[in-house]
């Protein structure tokens, strides 16, 4: 037996015919019944395919700045290709790569290589993640403890890149230049017998790596890979330091902090001096008194403006080197510069403590 409401409900759904021009749209009809329109029904369709490299062989490809816009990207199943994302994304996963060149921009999320070998990279990324991989060199910034598993053979150097549309793309992502952990590697799958990871030679460059891109259309990007010119600052990260004598350097939040962490950068490590570690944290009244001791009380009014960026420069002399520019360059501006060689020591040791227990390191 029928249901006959179902019927009056069908019948009512079917489009009239408007008087004058027979369209059966309900335009004709003041009484028709709109369609609601939603929000997610206006967007842009995304094809997954504009967003993928899969099955490449011996290929130059890349997406311009503007075409990722924070989306997924994945990699998949090439060989001896050079690849390049010019731009930032949400997330990227690399599986089953043999012999590539890679260039990611900044990824918002994880970049999680799997099942590669015999693949060079440039990244930089919240999270970094390998598993099932072999000789591969990388040159990172990561803003978290890099993870490898299960993979061998894997050498590690600091990022350095530069075009001009990198530094908001990183913005975009959430990620500080000066949070950069590339060399603090943890190996999830320890071998007895040998190391599975390394840190690639100080000379190294990231153009010996990833070469500029041949393409036309991606050689509209202005890239140089001068390691001054590069938009995160180059650290000496875990290797031995040149000297025993380091010195803490601490900046404010303000209107220029960025740009003058960014000048004593280039004034100590000009004068020849290692700038070993940056970091970028907020900072509580508490955090402060541990680190500046005795001097917390003239900074800790200036950490409800927002975080610090803090930097370990390392040579014979550096103190004083620092201690003499901030004093005649960021006349000023407040800053913290370390004392003495005693009292860097320890500065250096709570800072660094302190910002990887606030980063969960």
């Amino acid at each position: 037996m029928g249901c006959f409401f179902s019927k009056r409900r069908k019948q009512a759904k079917e489009p009239q015919l408007s008087a004058e021009s027979g369209d059966r749209s309900g335009a004709g009809d003041p009484g028709a019944e709109k369609q609601p329109q939603y929000s997610w029904d206006q967007r842009a369709k995304i094809d997954p395919k504009d967003y993928m490299f899969s099955g490449l062989k011996n290929e130059t490809v890349g997406r311009l700045p503007g075409k990722v816009a924070g989306q997924q990207f994945v990699i998949q199943d090439c060989e001896n290709c050079n690849i390049y994302i010019f731009d930032h994304s949400a997330t990227i996963t690399i599986d089953d790569c043999t012999g590539c060149r890679i260039f990611l921009g900044p990824v918002k999320g994880s970049v999680f290589f799997r099942d590669c070998k015999d693949c060079k990279c440039i990244v930089a990324c919240q999270q970094f993640r390998t598993r099932d991989c072999r000789k591969m060199e990388v040159f990172l910034c990561c803003a978290t403890q890099p993870i490898i598993e299960s993979s061998s053979g894997m050498k590690f150097g600091c990022f350095q890149y530069y075009y001009p549309e990198l530094a908001l793309q990183l913005k975009d992502a959430g990620l500080s230049i000066f949070n950069n952990t590339w060399s603090n590697i943890h190996d999830f799958t320890p071998d007895s017998g040998e190391n599975n990871w390394g840190l690639l030679p100080e000379d190294a460059l990231a153009l010996d790596a990833v070469p500029l891109p041949t393409a036309e259309e991606l050689k509209a990007v202005r890239i140089s890979t001068d390691a001054n010119k590069s938009i995160i600052p180059i650290t000496r990260g875990r290797r031995p330091k040149c000297s025993e004598e380091s010195c803490l350097v601490v900046f404010f939040a303000g209107d220029y902090t960025t740009a003058n962490a960014r000048k004593l950068i280039d004034e100590m490590t000009g004068k020849g001096f290692c700038l070993v570690q940056t970091k970028e944290v907020p900072m509580k009244a508490d955090d402060a008194q541990r680190v500046f001791q005795q001097k917390a009380s003239d900074f800790i009014p200036l950490l409800e403006k927002g975080s610090v960026i803090a930097l370990e420069f390392n040579g014979d002399g550096s103190i004083a080197a620092c201690q003499d520019i901030i004093a005649n360059v960021f006349t000023s501006t407040k800053v913290f510069v370390s004392e003495d060689k005693a009292s860097a020591s320890r500065e250096v040791d709570s800072f660094y403590n302190f910002a990887d227990m606030q980063m969960g390191m």
